[in-house]
Order: C-alpha cells, then structure tokens, then sequence
C-alpha cells in the first residue's frame, strides 16, 4: 500500500515554486479576513477604545452676580464672550521637547491675538515701560512681594530670600525666561541653545523680543500654576474677538491644549464716577485665594475675583458656586464623550443692590469736573514763572501758563517717548532734536559735577543744574533705583547735614563720602561678585547714573520743563503735538488757527480747559480733584460718593488694558486714590459745631454768651487771626457760627483749658474736643463699604484745633456723616452702600437696615437749635446760593495748607432747612476758598431737587463763576 502512495504522488509532483504561491495565498486571505474583521465588524469599538484615554472632572463656570443702583438699574453684569484657556495635556520623550512644543503654542497663539487687538488676560505685574525696560506696575509693598513670592514659587512672603526680595523686573523675566529651576527655557544661551531647526519646527523665530519673551512667560507661568492638576485648563485671554476664534479654529490641530470656550465678561455702567465705587474684577493672586479659600474652599485657582470697590467688599456674596460633570477625553484632550449623570449645574451668584443713585452720581461727578476747572481757569495767567514772595496768603497763588503747557508733558498727556519713532510728526522731530542737544549739553555739565575737580557746593548752582542734582541724588538714585540705601545713611553725620541742611557741598562730595560709608548698594552697579575699592565703586556709579539717564522719562520730562522755560521750545509746538498724537482732533476748527499762528498757545489752552477737551486731572494742577458725598440723614444710607477724578473699570476687568492702568497708577492726578473716603484734611470751619456742642455742654458758653472780637486772639502765641481782620464785635454763639468767627471759636478752646484762673491746659481743652469730636463719630471711619482712611481728632495745638486746625484730620464721607447727625439733631449712622442681596430668581436673601453707631439724647435741644439757625443764617450770608429756590442749611470751611499751596475750600450741609432729607459735604483740595465749594454744594441741591433744568447746571463746559473771597 504504502508503495503505492509514493508512485501517486511522484506521478503529481508539483513544482516548489507553486507550494510556495500558495502558502501566500492562504496566509493573504487569513490576512485580509482579519483586517475585516478589526475594520468592519469591530471598527467602531477599536477607534473608541483607543481615542477614550481617560476621564476628567470638567469645572462649570458659574456666572458673577449683578450689582443694581438704588433705581434697580443693573450697574454691573455679565456678557456672553469667548476666552481662551490652554491645558499641557501632550506626551513628551523629553523636558527640552516639551518647553518647545508649549513655547511654540504660545508664540502661535498670541501672534493670533496681537493680529486682531487681543490681548492675554492676567494680573502679572510686569510690563515694558516707556523706556523699554522690563519694570513692576505696582510700588515697593506686599503687592509686589507677593506677585515676587508667587513667582518664586513660595507659599508666603516671608519665605522670599533676600535676592529674590531685591529682584528687578529684568531679573524676574530672566529667572522665568532660562533654564533654572522654575524657568521655562524660552530663552536658551551657549551651548545649550536651541538650534535653528529646533526652532522652525516649533512655529519659533531665531529671536524673539523683549514683549515676546514676557508673555510667553505669562502664558507659561499660567499653564504652571495648574502643573499639579494638568487635566485643568487655565484661562489666558478673556472677550476675544471672532477673528481670533475663526483664526484659532481653523488651526485647532496644531494648537495641541488650546481651546475656544464659552464664557461671560464683567460689563460696568460706561460712567467713570462709579468706577471707584464698583472696582473691578481679575484674578486671584495666591494671598487672596488662600484668605477666600478659608471662607469658601471650592475657589480654584483660575478664578476671577473682585480686586476693588464693592466687587471686592461682596466678593463671597457676587461670587457664584462653580458646577462639575465628568467627560471622557481623547489623547489630545478632546471631549469625546459628557456623562449626564455626573452633571452639576453651576450656581449664579447673588445680586447685589446698592444705595447710590446712578444719575446722581453721574450729575456730580460732571459738577465736579466743571467747578474745577472753572477754579483752574480763573487762576491761569500769561507768566513763567509765579513769585510767592510776593503774596501776603494763599488765595493770591496764581499759574503761570508755562505751568500748564508743562504740565502736558510733565502729566504724560504728551508722549514725549513717541518724539524718537520713526512715524513722528515733523513737529516731533524737531522737539526731539532740540531735546538730544540739551541732552548732551545738560549730560556734559553734570559729568563736570560728578568727576571734575572741586564742583560748585549746592547751595552755589543756579536753580536749573540744583534741580538736575537733586533729581539725580533723591529721586534717582535714593527712591526709584535704591542704590543710595536710606536705611544704612546717618542722618546724623556731618557730611550728610552739609549736603541736606547747610548745602555747603557739592553733589560729587556727597556720594563720594556715601561711597566709603557703604551707603551704595554696590550689586546694583557692578557684576556679580566683582570686588571694588571705594574709588572704583565711585566712577562705576557716575557711569552708571548717565547711562541711565539717557533712557529716563522722568528726567527727559525736567530738561523739557527747562527747555519751556529757556524758550528753546514753546507752548505752541506742544499744543500742536495734543493733535499730532491724536489727543485732540484737527476737525475741532481750531487745528489751522493754531498751526498759522493766528491763535496763540495761551489762548488755546484756555480755550480747551473751557471746553473740557483737556480736564483738570490731565493737568494734574492745583486745584486737579475734588469730592462729594451725599447721605439720607434718616438712615445714613450714601446716594452719592464722588470723586474726581475716576476711572473707566471697564477697561480694567477681564482683560486688563496695562497702558491704561499704568497710566492711572502713574498720573499725578491719582485716580485710584478715591478723594471721598481716602483723603484726609483739616475741616476748617466746619468743625466749630463739635466746638459748639462742646462749650456748651461744659457751660462755657450759653445762649447768651458774648465775646466781642478784636481781629485776633492773643491769649495764646503766635496769636489766631479772625479772616475779618477789623473785628466782628460782640457776637453770640448764633452770629458766632453765622460769621464764623475763629475769636469766638478760639475762646471756646482756650476756656476748656483754663485751669484756675491763669493757667492752661494743652491736654485739658484736646481731651474735651476729642471728647465731643468721639460723640459724633469722628474719631472713627464712616462705616462704607469702601477702603477708608482713619480720621484723627486734634492732638496738638488745642486752640487752633477748635477752628479746625491742628492736627485735625477728616475724609469727606467722615464729614457727611458728621453733617447727617447735625441735622437730625444727633442721631450718628453708621454709613453704607448696601441695601439688599437677592438670589438669581429674586428672592430677597438679606436687607441692610440702617446701624446707629450713637444717639445723643444728652444734648438738650436749645443746642441744636442754636446750631440749625446758626448754619441757616451762614447760607443766608453766602451770595453763591442766592436763587436756589429752597432753604438749605451749611457750614464752610477753609482749610490751610502752607505757604506754597492754595487752600483746601470745603462745605457740609443739609437740606431743606426745616425738614432735613439730605446731607451733604463737599471737598475741593487746593481749591482755595469755601466759597467754591459753595458754589459745588449750590449745583448739587439745584440737581437733586430739581430746582433748574439739568442741561443749564450740566453744561459740559468750565464754570465761569468762582470765588475768591474766604469769609470762615
């Protein structure tokens, strides 16, 4: 059989090569049977399986809650807009790898944004200044230091070491931008340099600019905070624009991380009078969260918070509870898959309605603005120069238009950095030329002073070169730059007083001592490490104070001063540059007149101060700023607090505009600072009704007490002038307040202090002023929900102190509270901008019922009745309320300052006279009379109660009439 097997297959042999063709055959059709069934069949469950990588727990935004006025109009809201956030959800073999993909993502993305005027959203304190330099946007304090320590990476301050405390913005950027730990490798040196193919595959340039290299380390410095949870997206621009979107998307594969989100930007009431009541949002620095968390843990680390006014007062009430739901993500982190299940939907926060009168508030504010400027006006004249020597007081100061043609750019209203670009105006280029050569020439005479032989004293420089010394040893080298360290100098050194007090020395003498006493910071001016001798830490210092000046703003700005003055420049030349720069537009019809010479420049500028198309806080002159608060004197509820000048919040919320707040922070006017509840002066004549309440309650006066006034009081030295230098005569304690007499008042102090019958008591009279002062709630802030400066009682000067003076020192809201409880005959309120809370659906969740802080039931009526008429008849004296159709009631009051500066006019009062509603105060600083002040207070009533059309005290133009005359 088996013979027979082997002769059948010899008669089929096959040949090897067919064997073979068919093995493949069956293996290909095994092959593509498989391929089948993993496509075909079970395609869909591959892809998934390997698409769906992982799970993550996604955050819901909820939405912040609005803030409505008094009128239940919404003031601040939300609206629908698209933000940015990007998530390091890539895999990478190595760090250097990753650094480049991340860097090159940022760089992609913010060319996107920059091409279409969007911009990051962040609070990062560092930004390229005017000239070019890396430079902090906030002062010296624990702002800084905590942005340093968030940096640097340390839960609290106190953990910075001294090196990272004295860090320079430069240093910062440098620290972020290398390759040591906590950097981000954007900008790498030497041998570990990124190569250029590197850097082309990677969407990078060979090299990137200073303003790059920044915000790439704010975009990466944002992805870190969120190293620890990478699953989470951080936000890196807020309210882009759809071009952006559209530019995003259509790139969205390459941009791995980024994502184009639904989101909703805080929106204000476009006025800037309630910007510092409202504030603004932004995000939560490490300080902040770690105090929110403690109240509230579900805060996360992007979250956006109130950073002033009431959106930080009601951070806890505003801020809404955040919602989670649970996705499946692919490898490039795309949602693949929600599961509904897990969904929890966000909470919007509460609403928050408030106290103040929008339309009140808008109408003072631009009351303000106008009484200013007409102060302002009346007091411009055709000079250089103002001589104070001589005047005989303050109310004869005058501004030389130089002033203000200065001021334009002293106040940055010009950009005198712009003078050096290559688009300039030919106007620009001829100020910049004439600018270098006083440069050189200014550069020359002080490198005489530093390294010549044997330079003038101080006190034998003419006015100009001691102006360039002083900026260069004070505002150069001891307060921006710290090289000089204040903390190590002896004030009590001979050498120090020569230079400070006797002036006997020369500028050069100065450091040259300074130097060897070790009150140089050397690291500030020579390398790291590099020992110097004293003679070497000298000429490394004169080198360095000019090549730093060649770049400084500040003191580029005081050779233009001196230029105006020298006449090498004119006030024509920078009034053409407002309309070269844009600030004013060539249509206005004035452009031709001005350019021809046909208009002068002083002409001009009056012109547009008249206008208001350029405003007193522009100037930054004095009088710049004035407040006004006005209180329900039944409830101490606030309708209006006002300050002038305020700010646009809208352009500090969401995406903060860095060159505008830069410019607020910079701006002599000071617009963060809110005049109403930041600002503390003496009172004036306002406070001789706490000296009024006090000498008749202690029995020194009554209501028939009469002291006659000579025209000074001389129980004490130096004697107290009354304003009417002849004497008023006999007065009661009515005619008293009436004329506000300082003899009357300054019998008060001095009988409170008598102890027996020759002697007095400094600290007596204070203790009984501070006593009574204490019963009307000045001698605590007001209560508002505002950032509120601390007032002080007098405790120097008795005397002086019961006609205001002294150490007396008192807000404008402190003041409204004060004039609430006279004319509700002492009932003393606790003030505040809230009235309720409610939830999203409107349910009321919380009311704010009025708080008295104090009821001086003690106080007989006889008192308040002298005091009512009293400020009854004061109104009747002042023409500046002449018309006003109502009966209102008030006290002046003229605060001085010194020699050198206009008084502060001030007015606090109530009306209607016999059924008080409202109480108001009224501030202008450097505002030289009350009677301005009057003038304000006159406007206000006529607005409020609807006592003239709105348009005839709303005129969009500088007020004509003002006062000179100070009788308080």
């Amino acid at each position: 059989m088996g013979n027979k097997i082997k002769r059948f297959f010899k008669k089929i042999s096959i040949k090897r090569t067919t064997v073979l063709a068919l093995v493949f055959i069956f293996m290909g059709c095994i092959l593509v049977r498989r391929l089948f069934d993993l496509q075909i069949i079970q395609g869909e469950d591959y892809i998934n399986k390997f698409q769906t990588r992982t799970t993550k727990n996604r955050v819901l935004k909820s939405t912040r809650g609005n803030i409505l006025d008094r009128n239940g109009e919404i003031i601040a809201s939300n609206v629908l807009s698209y933000s940015l956030t990007f998530e390091d959800n890539g895999t990478y073999n190595t760090t250097r790898e990753k650094n480049l993909t991340l860097n090159g993502i940022a760089y992609q993305v913010l060319k996107i944004l920059k091409k279409n005027g969007d911009s990051l959203s962040s609070s990062f304190h560092i930004y390229i200044d005017e000239n070019g330099q890396y430079a902090f946007d906030v002062d010296e304090g624990f702002t800084l230091n905590r942005f340093k320590a968030d940096i640097y990476g340390h839960p609290l301050i106190d953990d910075l070491t001294e090196e990272e405390k004295n860090a320079t913005a430069a240093d910062m950027v440098a620290f972020l931008g290398g390759a040591k730990s906590g950097g981000f490798s954007i900008v790498l040196e030497g041998d570990n340099a990124y190569t250029e193919e590197e850097l082309s595959s990677h969407g990078l340039p060979s090299q990137l600019t200073k303003e790059e290299i920044l915000e790439i380390a704010i975009i990466r410095y944002e992805l870190n905070t969120n190293s620890y949870k990478k699953y989470m997206p951080v936000t890196i621009a807020t309210n882009v624009s759809e071009e952006s979107v559209a530019a995003i998307m259509e790139n969205k594969t390459s941009f791995q991380g980024i994502e184009v989100v639904d989101d909703s930007i805080r929106k204000y009431v476009d006025e800037e009078s309630m910007g510092p009541i409202l504030g603004y949002t932004g995000k939560a620095s490490a300080e902040e969260l770690e105090s929110l968390r403690k109240q509230n843990p579900d805060y996360s680390s992007d979250t956006i918070i109130g950073k002033a006014g009431l959106e930080q007062y009601m951070e806890l009430t505003l801020q809404g509870t955040d919602g989670h739901e649970t996705v499946s993500v692919d490898n490039l982190g795309k949602v693949l898959k929600i599961d509904e299940n897990t969904r929890v939907a966000p909470i919007a926060g509460n609403d928050v309605q408030i106290t103040i009168d929008t339309d009140w508030q808008s109408g003072i504010y631009e009351i303000l603005k106008q009484r200013v400027a007409g102060i302002l006006l009346s007091k411009i004249e055709a000079s250089k120069t103002f001589d104070f020597e001589g005047i005989k007081n303050a109310s004869q100061i005058r501004i030389p238009i130089y002033d203000v043609y200065n001021a334009l750019v002293e106040n940055s209203v010009i950009d005198i950095n712009k003078f050096q670009n290559e688009n300039a105006s030919d106007i620009e280029k001829n100020l910049y030329a004439k600018f270098q050569q006083k440069q050189q020439q200014v550069f020359d005479i002080i490198d005489s002073r530093l390294t010549g032989d044997n330079p003038p004293a101080y006190k034998d420089e003419d006015v100009q070169i001691q102006a360039y010394l002083s900026y260069i040893c004070n505002d150069m080298l001891r307060d921006t730059l710290k090289i000089i360290k204040s903390d190590a100098v002896n004030t009590s050194d001979d050498t120090y007083k020569a230079w400070v007090t006797d002036e006997s020395i020369s500028l050069k003498d100065y450091l040259t001592y300074a130097t060897s006493q070790n009150w140089i910071d050397i690291s500030k001016i020579s390398p790291e490490g590099e020992y110097l001798d004293s003679a070497e830490v000298y000429r490394s210092l004169t080198d360095y104070i000019i090549d730093y000046l060649k770049t400084d703003t500040g003191f580029s700005k005081l050779l233009y001063k001196y230029m105006l003055q020298e006449d090498t420049i004119s006030g024509q030349e920078l009034c053409l540059v407002l309309y070269e720069q844009g600030i004013l537009s060539k249509d206005d019809g004035m452009y031709e007149s001005l350019a021809s010479g046909s208009m002068g420049a002083y002409d001009f500028m009056v012109s547009k101060i008249s206008t208001l198309e350029i405003e007193p806080a522009q100037l930054a002159l004095e009088p710049c700023s004035a407040s006004a608060v006005l209180v329900d004197v039944h409830t101490g509820k606030v309708l209006a607090c006002v300050t002038y000048p305020g700010y646009d919040n809208n352009r500090l919320t969401n995406n903060m505009d860095t060159d505008y707040y830069t410019k607020l922070a910079l701006d002599e006017s000071s617009p963060f600072f809110n005049k109403a509840t930041q600002q503390t002066t003496a009172p004036g004549s306002t406070f001789k009704l706490v000296s009024t309440i006090a000498g008749m309650m202690e029995g020194v006066i009554d209501d028939s007490t009469y002291f006659d006034c000579t025209g000074s009081f001389d129980y004490v030295t130096p004697p107290i002038n009354c304003w009417n230098t002849y004497g008023h005569g006999a007065l009661d304690i009515r005619s008293a307040i009436e004329q506000s007499c300082n003899y009357y008042f300054s019998m008060i102090g001095f009988q409170l202090g008598k102890v027996g019958d020759n002697q007095f008591s400094e600290n007596q009279s204070l203790s009984k002023l501070k006593e009574y002062a204490s019963l009307l709630g000045l001698d605590q802030k007001s209560g508002i929900e505002l950032s509120e400066a601390t007032p002080q009682v007098s405790n120097q000067y008795a005397v002086p102190s019961y006609i205001g003076q002294g150490t007396n020192l008192y807000t404008t809201v402190g003041l409204a509270r004060y004039a609430a409880a006279l004319a509700n005959s002492g009932t003393v309120f606790q003030l505040s901008l809230l009235d309720n809370v409610k939830d999203a659906s409107g349910q009321t969740l919380q009311t704010y019922d009025p708080v008295v802080l104090n009821n001086l039931t003690e106080i007989p009526q006889n008192v308040w009745d002298d005091i009512h008429d009293g400020m009854y008849r004061v109104v009747q004296t002042h023409n500046q309320f002449n018309g006003l159709g109502m009966a209102v009631s008030g006290k002046t009051g003229t605060a001085e300052v010194d020699y050198y500066h206009p008084n502060h006019g001030l007015f606090i009062g109530y009306a209607p006279s016999t059924d008080p509603k409202y109480a108001i105060s009224v501030r202008i600083a450097n505002g030289y009379t009350s009677g301005n002040a009057c003038l304000i207070a006159n406007d206000i009533f006529k607005y409020i109660f609807e006592l003239a059309d709105k348009e005839s005290i709303i005129t969009g133009m500088a007020s004509s009439d003002t006062s000179d005359v100070s009788n308080d």
